[in-house]
């Protein structure tokens, strides 16, 4: 394979990511427990824990979990948003050799079954803000052994007991787990019992990190240690040109608003801020964007990764642009295509170029990125990282010419080992050589950038002409009066599917023949939409990308479809 991307990378950047120096995750957090044992590493609600508390309390949290006889392999799933108690939980799943179920804190009753029968998960550390949720679910699941969390356990006693008593009146469904453990009191516990370290291998399963399930049913991607490892390593070679702009004073850190259950957050915000010894500032409530803008205003922060809704919302924020960008090195954009109107807007404000990547959970987190010494946004996702390569090929699986598109294939270490207990679903999406196929549409242009298309599934058929949503969306999202938007195509007897725009707009007065002239002086006929509908809010994923499919779906269940 012709690596043409590798002409691009910046000076000093390797074109492969080596492995061989950890033979597990856990092998390389405990280096940074030992290295770091007196920084900070996670803050949350302005109380921090260093990485020796992290070291200590993982290790009861485990001896607990050993003492109530899990074995090395058993799944223990994780419901919870960015509190301390997550990046406890998760290393005690890590060292102990579990395999830890990343679950979306906001799934329904029927979500969250069926994650936990499919995991087989034995035991769930979950937030009581949601223990009424897993009341519902447990009774048709395996799981036996049920620790609950609240807000103010880690936040020291006055301060946590204030914080339960407010979040317990207005935030917490009345919910009954018999038998229940308390993370407070697992701890406790765990202090009496002994840890039995695990050889673990890099081999052996780390993370199974659920798919949306936006397409069917959600599958759990399978994560090794080693895949980790690759990811990690990967994304800290990536950055060193950002880590060397002398932007970062002290130790590096980190806003990290993105949920820690979705892989892009966990892998590039929280695994690489550990190993580079940085300090995570954990926001449990990113939607609260006043409350978001207040706290990022306490720290000189180096590193902010968000999708585009939350850099919209941000640069939208009247109080975002008053806060310090003087330590902001690298703002990272991934999870949904940035918009170039949102781009401009961020770049006007904090003089930090969004650097767009592109990953997904089959491939633990970033797998393409724009190089981290960028000066602008390119509107491109960026070259293929260290150690990954990338094909793009037409509907029979043959390679395409560069600059023609076709589905982006990729073969790389961080790349799953396949679905959980799925062999048919993982043999849909695997080549022959390896190579995992994405079901997005981009193209590769002579120096190696990628350029996403758009989903295959989303693409709009107009009259025999291919219409992109992600292109009739940047476009749109220049108009001043809109705030936020979605395309999605609608069956149409004339020209088989229309274009269907829905919008935010960001002040009162805005009119259809408005926005109609302006898709008419930017976008060729059969791109313009059909079909304009005004919303006062969008539907999201809880990683804040826009749910194109909720909305076709509910236009198609008004045509009576």
């Amino acid at each position: 394979m012709d690596k043409i991307w590798l002409n691009s990378y910046p000076p000093g950047v390797p074109g492969d990511v080596d492995v061989s120096g950890y033979e597990s995750l856990a092998a390389l957090f405990e280096e940074s427990y030992k290295k770091h044992a007196n920084d900070k590493a996670y803050v949350c609600m302005d109380k921090a824990i260093t990485f020796g508390d992290i070291d200590r309390m993982s290790r009861l949290f485990a001896a607990w979990l050993q003492a109530k006889g899990l074995k090395q392999g058993d799944r223990v799933a994780i419901m919870l948003p960015n509190v301390l108690q997550y990046p406890v939980a998760l290393a005690a799943v890590i060292r102990a050799g579990f395999i830890a179920v990343n679950v979306n804190p906001l799934y329904t009753p029927r979500e969250l079954e069926h994650q936990l029968k499919d995991s087989g998960a034995l035991a769930i550390v979950v937030l009581e803000n949601f223990a009424s949720v897993l009341q519902q679910a447990l009774p048709k699941t395996q799981v036996k052994h049920v620790v609950v969390a609240s807000m103010g356990d880690m936040l020291g006693a006055l301060k946590g007991a204030i914080v339960n008593f407010v979040v317990r009146r207005k935030m917490v469904p009345a919910w009954s787990l018999p038998g229940h453990t308390t993370f407070k009191a697992a701890l406790a516990e765990g202090a009496g019992k002994p840890f039995t370290a695990p050889t673990i291998q890099r081999e052996d399963i780390a993370i199974l990190q659920y798919t949306g399930g936006t397409t069917g049913v959600s599958k759990g991607a399978i994560l090794t240690h080693r895949a980790l490892l690759a990811a990690v390593l990967a994304s800290e070679a990536w950055l060193q040109p950002a880590m060397a702009s002398g932007k970062i004073q002290g130790q590096l850190v980190s806003i990290c608003a993105l949920p820690l259950y979705h892989v892009f957050a966990l892998v590039s915000v929280a695994f690489l801020a550990l190993r580079l010894g940085g300090v995570c500032i954990l926001i449990p409530n990113p939607r609260d964007i006043p409350g978001l803008v207040k706290e990022m205003g306490k720290y000189r922060f180096n590193t902010f990764p968000a999708v585009n809704t939350l850099f919209n919302a941000l640069v939208n924020n009247p109080d975002f642009a008053k806060l310090d960008f003087s330590g902001l090195a690298v703002s990272n954009g991934g999870g949904m295509a940035v918009q170039e109107a949102v781009a401009k807007k961020w770049f006007a404000i904090t003089g930090c170029p969004i650097i767009e990547g592109y990953g997904l959970s089959e491939t633990s987190s970033g797998v393409t990125c724009n190089r981290a010494d960028s000066e602008k946004f390119t509107g491109t996702i960026g070259l293929p990282m260290p150690g990954v390569e990338i094909k793009i090929l037409d509907d029979d699986g043959n390679e395409v010419k560069h600059g023609d598109p076709g589905e982006i294939a990729i073969r790389a270490p961080m790349n799953m080992s396949g679905y959980w207990q799925r062999p048919d679903e993982t043999a849909k999406v695997m080549t022959a050589d390896g190579f995992f196929r994405s079901g997005d549409i981009g193209t590769m242009d002579d120096d190696g950038y990628l350029r996403i298309v758009d989903r295959k599934k989303d693409m709009i058929l107009v009259s025999g002409f291919n219409v992109y949503p992600n292109e009739i969306e940047a476009a749109m999202a220049e108009h001043p009066d809109v705030l936020e938007c979605a395309v999605v195509g609608l069956p149409d007897s004339n020209s088989g599917e229309k274009v269907a725009l829905y919008v935010v707009p960001n002040k009162p007065g805005v009119t259809k023949e408005h926005l109609s002239k302006f898709a008419e002086a930017n976008l060729a006929g059969y791109k313009r939409p059909k079909h304009i509908e005004f919303r006062e809010t969008l539907p999201k994923t809880n990683v804040g990308k826009i749910l194109r499919r909720e909305l076709r779906d509910e236009a198609m269940k008004g045509q009576g479809k």
